[in-house]
């Protein structure tokens, strides 16, 4: 139980926090611009920055003095205060639960494969025209010619579906793998940046069972993650005032190793309370 001087202070920390991590991406919504690096974590993700903004105290803890939140979906009253309705939860999401908790054990059970040098991007803009790119406000720092050149001239072996699915028609049999959604449990490995991000996605799905500190840790991971993923990418990124890292030279392939594992030792204790959360519902 927490009393109500303790999960305010929490609340108003949270929303603080919040705010500090959202702030930039709330004012260019306002004003009606995008980022093609950070809007990325409010489009692809589809969830508006101030969904952060609401702090919960994850399964199993009682709030005293919360009787604003009895209203509230997924929460319950209970004799001695308002928690989140676990039960309930898990009686409307079990299947997605299990893939969380499936995905996530599943991952942590692998060592992490740091040789994909982030051409999934590349291989997304693969014999495209101008016109085609996704990101047509930023230019290929290569040029298509010598983006495509790049894509021919490595090994592809990405595992990630959600990254897979976006690969030009071209560069799909140039995949070593044809990961499904069927096969995600199977595929999953922590040096995957986008499955490093997607434990934003999965404190989502599971929220209000998630605490709101972990929610935003998992955010905050995924924000810088996302950083290098266009940092190593074919565009141009130096108008954002980022470096690009040259994932075709064997300097730059170094450097974007060394930040796989650093994302994949902060992803893993996130991982670890993922599957606490996954876990405690599946037991109520």
């Amino acid at each position: 139980m927490l009393a109500p001087t303790a999960w305010r202070e929490r609340e108003r920390r949270h929303a603080e926090r919040a705010a500090a991590l959202t702030g930039q991406a709330a004012q260019r919504r306002s004003r009606g611009e995008t980022h093609p690096v950070e809007d990325f974590l409010y489009t692809y993700y589809a969830w508006a920055p101030g969904k952060l903004q609401r702090w919960h105290p994850g399964v199993g803890v009682v709030l005293a003095g919360a009787e604003e939140r009895a209203d509230w979906a997924n929460y319950v009253a209970v004799p001695a205060g308002v928690q989140v309705d676990a039960a309930g939860i898990v009686g409307r999401r079990r299947a997605t639960v299990r893939l969380a908790r499936d995905v996530l054990v599943a991952t942590r059970g692998r060592a992490p494969q740091l040789a994909c040098f982030g051409l999934h991007e590349w291989a997304m803009v693969h014999r495209t025209r101008p016109e085609q790119v996704r990101h047509a406000g930023l230019p290929l720092r290569l040029g298509h010619d010598g983006t495509d050149a790049v894509v021919e001239s490595h090994r592809i072996r990405c595992s990630h579906h959600d990254a897979f699915r976006f690969f030009t028609p071209t560069a799909v049999p140039l995949n070593e793998l044809q990961p499904t959604r069927q096969d995600q449990p199977a595929q999953e490995q922590p040096g995957c940046l986008h499955a490093t991000m997607d434990l934003y996605r999965w404190a989502m799905k599971l929220s209000p069972a998630v605490p709101g500190e972990l929610l935003l840790d998992c955010f905050e991971l995924a924000k810088d993650v996302r950083v290098l993923d266009m940092r190593a990418s074919p565009y141009d990124v130096t108008s954002m005032g980022l470096s690009p890292v040259a994932i075709e030279t064997p300097e730059g392939k170094a450097e974007y190793a060394r930040a796989q594992r650093e994302f994949a030792h902060r992803a893993d204790p996130l991982r670890v309370a993922l599957v606490a959360v996954c876990e405690a519902l599946l037991r109520a």
